[in-house]
C-alpha cells in the first residue's frame, strides 16, 4: 500500500509547501526566471551561437511548446500518482503554479519522491540529449528555452524533493497529503 485514504492517527502536519501562499509563489516564480535565464545564458555561451546565427521567426511555434510542457508536466506527475495509487487526480493552474494532486490521500514518502521528480527526471533525460545532437542554432537556442522553463519550472518540485530527502532523510514513516498547490507533511509523534 503507498497511501493512506485518512490520515493514521499519530500523526501530526510538521512541514507545508504552498504555492498559494503569495511569498512563497513570488520567492520560486523569481527562483524559476534566474535559472531559466542562467541555463539559456549558459547554453549559448557552451555553443557560442549568436542571434545573427539564428532564424528568429522560427522560434514563436516554441512558445507554443512552452504551453504544451507544462501540460505533459503535469500528465507526467498525474501518470506517476496513477501507477501509484489508482486514485483521482486533481489538475489545475493557481496564479503561480500549475499542479496535479492527489488531495484526499496521505501519500507515503517513497511514490511521493518518485512522483515528484518524474517530471524532472523524464523531460531532462529527453531534452539534454536532443540539445548535444542538434545542429540547428535556432533549434539549439529554442531548446535551450525549454530546457531553461523545464528546470526552472521544477524548482518548486526539487524543492519538495529536498525537504523528503534532508529533512526527512531518516523518517521512512512520512507521509504527503498533495492538493496540488498545496504539500503538507506528516510524521509520526
Amino acid at each position: 500500500m503507498n497511501y493512506y485514504d485518512q490520515l493514521p492517527e499519530g500523526y501530526v502536519e510538521d512541514y507545508v509547501i504552498d504555492a498559494k501562499n503569495v511569498k512563497f509563489g513570488i520567492v520560486f516564480n523569481v527562483i524559476a526566471i534566474a535559472v531559466a535565464i542562467i541555463i539559456v545564458a549558459l547554453a549559448v555561451l557552451i555553443r557560442n551561437i549568436s542571434f545573427l546565427d539564428m532564424d528568429l521567426i522560427l522560434l514563436l511555434p516554441f512558445f507554443v511548446v512552452l504551453l504544451v510542457y507544462i501540460v505533459l508536466h503535469e500528465l507526467v506527475h498525474g501518470l506517476f500518482y496513477k501507477i501509484f495509487t489508482k486514485r483521482k487526480l486533481t489538475f489545475g493552474i493557481t496564479w503561480s503554479a500549475a499542479f496535479c494532486g492527489v488531495p484526499e490521500l496521505y501519500v507515503k514518502k517513497t511514490p511521493m519522491l518518485v512522483t515528484i521528480l518524474a517530471p524532472f527526471t523524464v523531460f531532462s533525460l529527453i531534452l539534454i540529449p536532443l540539445m548535444i545532437f542538434i545542429e540547428s542554432p535556432t533549434v539549439y537556442f529554442a531548446l535551450s528555452i525549454i530546457l531553461g522553463f523545464h528546470v526552472g519550472g521544477c524548482s518548486g518540485d526539487l524543492y519538495g524533493a529536498g525537504i523528503m530527502l534532508f529533512k526527512y532523510s531518516r523518517n521512512p514513516e512520512l507521509l504527503c497529503n498533495d492538493t496540488g498547490p498545496k504539500q503538507s507533511f506528516y510524521i509520526k509523534k
